[in-house]
């Protein structure tokens, strides 16, 4: 029997190939990032791993052809991405680029899972193929402030990342090797740092994990306005607009999705992982912080739930799982945007 996963969103078992873990493609200094030259009916990357943006007339991605010009960023983690569109064509940065503010180049610039600190070294790191950048709008949020629950991985004052339990648990067998070749030499092994909270770890407070999301993500707004200044470009953070973050009633589509991905999920369901920050109380709570730490650093800020929320209704059906949006939702979100940006 098909699962209705499969039946209302049968793109989503080619992403489940993309993102297969089994076939992660781990790169320097950002740990990891989207599967590079995958092919597929709803996802292709390019040599690198971005994906295919669509224009009317035309395709560009940061490492395939490049349109003449200045271009426009669309930043984040899977939700600019795309993940759970049926088509490269149905992306929110192609819907921006073919129909909603399509005067110039839109580049989907993100990675599968990535926080604020992966957005920034991706900039970083893939900059110099660029051509002038106009404007440079972060998609993001929900990644940050799920991650800042994580207390124990914090690591050199730095936020743990998606499937940073694995990587310390490989680091801490690295160091037990060298330290097992040290002996004899008067060196005491010391306890192994915990790679992974234990299940009865208490997790921090809403206000504290906000705070910290909040002060990560303000942080790296910093430097994005460093960067943005040598070229003109002007920075943007928008808060995604997550299901639960939305509304309280969903979809009939989504309620079928939503309560299958809870019944057949192997992690545990919705409101267990992420019930504390994903209330349409908590999506308020978190925009409040955000607002202010964006003005501060000259950074526009829009909290797109609100915005989303005025402009359909309870039947809409907006989303193939709680954070990724369906063609619809992201055609929607597309305008929504261009409109809040005041872009052509």
């Amino acid at each position: 029997m098909k699962l209705q996963r499969e039946i209302l969103t049968p793109q989503m078992l080619q992403y489940d190939s993309f993102s297969s873990r089994g076939e992660t493609e781990y790169v320097p200094y950002l740990m990891y990032f989207n599967r590079p030259n995958y092919r597929s009916d709803a996802i292709n990357t390019d040599r690198l791993g971005f994906r295919i943006s669509h224009g009317a007339t035309e395709q560009a991605s940061v490492g395939s052809s490049m349109p003449e010009g200045p271009v426009r960023l669309l930043v984040g983690g899977s939700v600019p991405l795309g993940y759970g569109s049926t088509s490269d064509a149905a992306t929110m940065a192609s819907r921006l680029w073919t129909q909603h503010a399509p005067s110039r180049p839109w580049l989907t610039y993100a990675g599968h899972c990535y926080n604020s600190t992966q957005e920034l070294l991706l900039f970083l790191l893939y900059r110099h193929l660029l051509p002038p950048v106009e404007e440079i709008v972060i998609f993001s949020g929900f990644n940050t402030l799920v991650m800042s629950r994580l207390v124990e991985m914090h690591r050199a004052d730095q936020g743990p990342f998606y499937f940073c339990g694995e990587f310390f648990e490989q680091m801490e067998e690295v160091k037990s090797r060298h330290r097992k070749s040290s002996r004899g030499f008067g060196r005491r092994n010391k306890p192994a740092v915990p790679a992974w909270p234990s299940p009865d770890e208490v997790r921090p407070e809403l206000d504290d994990a906000i705070a910290s999301a909040v002060d990560l993500v303000g942080r790296h707004l910093d430097s994005w306005q460093v960067l943005a200044a040598a070229t003109g470009a002007r920075v943007t953070f928008v808060l995604q607009p997550l299901a639960t973050w939305l509304r309280e009633e969903t979809a009939p589509q989504e309620k079928l999705i939503f309560d299958e991905l809870d019944r057949i999920s192997k992690l545990g369901t919705w409101e267990a992982l992420y019930g504390d920050v994903a209330s349409v109380e908590a999506g308020q709570r978190y925009a409040d912080a955000l607002a202010p730490a964006c003005e501060k650093r000259g950074v526009r800020f829009v909290n797109l739930n609100p915005v989303l929320r005025a402009a359909v209704t309870d039947q809409t059906w907006l989303y193939v799982d709680r954070a990724h949006l369906t063609d619809e939702g992201n055609d929607i979100v597309a305008a929504l945007l261009a409109e809040q940006l005041g872009l052509s």
